[in-house]
């Protein structure tokens, strides 16, 4: 399902309804009140009907949060947003502030003392609120749970209607596991493990992993919204918008699912009292935990049980997501085949750039969408991570520049996520210097051999050690989880700097994307994504071990390397991952694509 939004012409967001929710705040006896952006499902990427902060503010961007006071307010963004916050926000109404440095919680101790500020519980997990109300306490400052929300007032008849988009059946040649054995799996790890009767299930993916159904409510992302009980026996409550259930859903769910209308879910909580339930703080918020204590159900706090075996994809999976992967190749290989002809003639400016990739991936005919927006960032943009361009932000390459095109796609049997930089014209020696610094480092974790039980913690150094060497680093993670025509973002692995205490898993699929970010002048980043597989035994060795296996498959830009400063390892690594490109897209391309790529794949 198709979605795009362009703030820099749409009229329905903005501060000018800072007034209205005021008015709202103020009836009920309000001086302030907390907008997160999260919704009530903690999706990264919402619905429109969802996305309050976008509506308040006009900031449309992943991260943030928001806070109205009745006589200021401010918007809180990290690194990525800096740009993006100051075009769409009015600075006039807003104040732009750090969401990482003292945040949000430092906000509220700007507050006087006695001021009453709402939240929403059913937009906030109860991890996050214990830190805000730890600040509102320090500032004397009281925290209140709202019955209504007053920004949903204030939104009223003009808020766009929830998403009601079809949930269909994810057939098993996909999924490679009935939704029953996988109930069934779960249920049974409920009460062997942890003691308990049921869990309660928020997370949209695991919605659709566990039923092995797909939806549309979430950009981007096949998502359904709806929520789950699962019981320890298998069975399961799946509540559901009626609107979205098709004809052959309920069948495809079988008897030991029952159906049923939102509105039945906080009875079906309440329906737990006595009973050990399984909840996830950092899936669900804290209305969950607040209903079901009221309830008298006994709250277990832990892992959302579908998330790591979600993550451990299946054979049937990954031979799904190589075959995807392939495809989005092709698609990417005509893209980069584009810029490196035409593109060198006549520079493109971002959202070409941009509009000319989704062409590539729509031509396969299967497109179903992107995994997320697009990524075109030309010139100094590029030193913006999340950068995204807009009608107002869009610019040329110029010609001895960079162009870092961050990308994926949405597939039925597997989701991508790619970064390729791109010189436009000659390069500078300082470019080719330090993407071949940023390659090096790709390379070290793409080769890497660990043992079983390291976390991505662990690794993540490898990647920056040829940028440290130089003084240099980067300030985002070096990888994150992917699905499987699920989110582009998946936990719970991750490689990072940032403590993770889940191992890297074989079926666990991962991206290795470092980079380097030269403020106001351009950006690189190289990103395959890989899949954590069993490796051969070591000689000598007594630790079992896992490896990486590239899943994407598309050219580096060898006019960005120098040959100087890789080890003949890595040359002969570089060299190999090219003739894997060559051997599996060559054959897919159009003959004069197939000689570009010969080409530019043939050994350093």
């Amino acid at each position: 399902m198709r979605q795009t939004f362009d703030e820099s012409t749409d009229p329905g967001f903005g501060p000018r309804h800072v007034p209205l929710i005021r008015e709202a705040m103020a009836r009920q006896g309000l001086d302030g009140f907390l907008v997160p952006h999260e919704d009530e499902h903690q999706n990264e990427y919402l619905p429109a009907a969802n996305d309050r902060l976008a509506w308040a503010s006009g900031f449309t961007g992943s991260a943030g949060a928001g806070v109205i006071m009745s006589d200021r307010a401010a918007v809180f963004v990290d690194g990525r947003y800096t740009l993006q916050v100051r075009e769409q926000v009015d600075q006039g109404v807003f104040e732009i502030r750090n969401l990482v440095e003292g945040g949000v919680p430092a906000y509220l101790e700007t507050a006087h003392k006695g001021a009453v500020i709402g939240y929403d519980a059913r937009l906030h997990s109860p991890a996050a609120l214990d830190v805000l109300k730890a600040a509102a306490a320090r500032a004397g400052v009281t925290l209140k749970p709202v019955a209504a929300n007053p920004l949903d007032e204030a939104w009223g008849q003009q808020r766009p209607a929830q998403p009601q988009a079809p949930v269909v059946p994810h057939p098993v040649q996909y999924a490679g596991e009935e939704s029953s054995a996988k109930r069934a799996r779960v249920g049974s790890g409920l009460a062997s493990t942890l003691g308990a009767d049921a869990a309660v299930i928020t997370a949209p993916s695991s919605i659709a992993w566990l039923f092995n159904i797909r939806g549309g409510d979430v950009i981007r992302t096949p998502l359904p919204l709806a929520q789950a009980v699962l019981r320890a026996d298998g069975s399961a409550r799946l509540f559901l918008d009626p609107a979205k259930v098709t004809e052959d859903l309920p069948a495809w769910l079988g008897n030991e699912v029952s159906l049923e209308a939102p509105e039945a879910l906080e009875g079906a909580l309440a329906d737990l009292s006595g009973k050990s339930v399984l909840v996830d703080p950092a899936q669900s918020s804290a209305w969950y935990f607040d209903t079901l204590v009221a309830a008298g159900a006994k709250v277990v706090r832990g892992m959302d049980p579908c998330t790591l075996p979600r993550a451990c994809k299946n054979g049937v999976e990954l031979d799904g997501t190589r075959e995807a992967h392939r495809r989005d190749g092709v698609a990417l290989t005509r893209f980069l085949h584009w810029l490196a002809t035409d593109g060198q003639v006549s520079p493109p400016d971002e959202k070409e750039a941009v509009a000319k990739l989704e062409s590539f991936r729509e031509a396969t005919g299967v497109l179903k969408d992107l995994s997320f927006d697009t990524i075109g960032a030309a010139n100094g943009h590029g030193a913006l991570p999340h950068y995204r361009p807009t009608e107002r932000s869009n610019e040329r390459a110029a010609l001895g520049s960079l162009l870092l095109v961050d990308s994926g796609g949405q597939y039925l049997d597997g989701t991508t996520d790619v970064t390729r930089t791109v010189a436009i014209g000659e390069p500078s020696a300082e470019m080719v210097t330090r993407n071949t610094l940023v390659l090096k480092g790709h390379l070290a974790i793409a080769r890497l051999r660990f043992p079983a039980g390291t976390t991505g913690s662990a690794i993540d150094a490898l990647a920056r050690m040829a940028l440290w060497a130089h003084g240099l680093d980067y300030d985002h993670g070096t990888g994150h989880g992917v699905g499987v025509y699920l989110g582009v973002h998946e936990g719970p692995q991750r490689i990072s700097k940032a403590p993770n205490t889940i191992a890297l898993q074989p079926g666990m699929i991962v991206s290795n994307e470092p980079g380097y970010y030269k403020d106001g002048e351009y950006g690189i980043r190289i990103e395959n994504l890989e899949v954590v597989m069993p490796a051969e035994p070591v000689a000598g060795g007594d630790r079992p071990m896992h490896r990486f296996e590239a899943l994407t498959l598309a050219p580096i830009d060898r006019r960005l390397v120098d040959k100087a400063l890789l080890t003949a390892e890595e040359v002969a690594q570089f060299d190999a991952y090219h003739a894997r490109v060559l051997k599996e897209i060559g054959p897919r391309v159009e003959p004069e694509i197939q000689a570009w790529l010969e080409e530019v794949c043939k050994p350093l």
